[in-house]
């Protein structure tokens, strides 16, 4: 740390370091060997599987370790057990993970052993000779909410973000895509850098019109309404500026189209070295061109000026514009 004072550590305090160093990594080595050995004998005991998790809390990226357990579950621990038991062992499994991804919120095997012990929830107690399903419903729910406390501690965790789909997709009952909506305003609320919520609201978005839940053209105009507040509060920022290009699409709708160049336009009065502005602008009068007005020497020649001003603003892409103007000529 800046501003503090380094103490140099004598040879024998060093020594000690290192040699506290050495025996964890011994102990490593040790306890891996073990476990390896055990896993090619086909180990499924109680006691692999402590050893599984001693092992896993030292190293959470270890993949084949998670294989290993799991089999010990599926061979060893399931066949002895009865439906109550089987639940209790996959809620204590989902307790263990949600303690090590606190650590490690972005260790991908953590995630996949999750996604595993919900597929292995067996369905709940009878009621009346039929499963009730209050385990499965239960433990959806609780992942659901896991989910969204890692987003609350880093909204930008796209690893998370996979997940809370996985877990909305697979709920025993699923809760309205409305709903994921109002979740991703609030996010993108609090930060409207926030690629990951931009991003699940467009998955959001799409399924709702294939299901015809909502009006595209209606939402669609909501949602250009919404992103403009975004560009206006921080024009320099992608995030919002990428989901307004997902808005507008292959630009087939010659109206809506106009209608954003314009509203940009009037922003890039005010932000006049907007690079994403004039980047903007750039793309959606090519569509233009592209679209409907493929003879216009007035756009072609607005999309000129704009890219030499890139390219002066923005002198590390400037091949780049370069291309892009070249491409207007031919």
């Amino acid at each position: 740390m800046h501003n503090v004072k380094r103490h140099k550590q004598t040879s024998e305090a060093l020594a000690e370091k290192r040699q506290r160093e050495k025996s964890k990594i011994d102990e490593f080595l040790a306890l891996t060997d073990d476990v390896l050995s055990r896993k090619k004998k086909q180990d499924w005991s109680n006691d692999a599987f402590e050893l599984t998790q001693h092992l896993l809390q030292i190293n959470p990226e270890f993949y084949t370790v998670w294989n290993y357990r799991r089999n010990i579950l599926l061979n060893g621990i399931f066949p002895q057990s009865t439906p109550e038991q089987i639940n209790n062992l996959l809620s204590n499994e989902l307790s263990m993970t949600t303690t090590a991804l606190k650590a490690n919120p972005k260790v991908y095997w953590i995630w996949n052993h999750r996604r595993w012990c919900l597929e292995n929830v067996p369905d709940g107690p009878e009621r009346n000779e039929v499963p009730s399903m209050e385990w499965r419903q239960a433990n959806w729910d609780k992942e659901l909410f896991v989910a969204e406390r890692m987003l609350d501690a880093d909204a930008r965790n796209f690893h998370a973000w996979n997940y809370r789909r996985y877990v909305l997709a697979n709920m025993p009952t699923r809760r309205p895509e409305t709903s994921e909506l109002a979740y991703t305003s609030r996010k993108i609320g609090a930060n409207f850098s926030n690629f990951s919520a931009w991003h699940q609201r467009s998955k959001t978005l799409v399924g709702l019109w294939e299901s015809g839940q909502l009006d595209p053209i209606q939402s669609r105009d909501d949602e250009f309404e919404f992103v403009s507040n975004a560009l206006y509060t921080d024009p320099e920022d992608q995030s919002a500026w990428i989901y307004h290009r997902w808005l507008i699409g292959s630009g087939e709708n010659k109206a809506q189209l106009e209608r954003e160049i314009q509203l940009i336009f009037e922003l890039l009065q005010e932000q006049p070295d907007s690079k994403w502005c004039m980047e903007s602008l750039v793309h959606y009068k090519r569509l233009l061109l592209q679209n409907h007005a493929q003879d216009s020497q007035t756009l072609k020649q607005e999309c000129g000026e704009l890219l030499s001003r890139l390219a002066d603003l923005d002198p590390v892409r400037y091949f780049r514009y370069q291309d892009l103007k070249r491409d207007l000529d031919q």
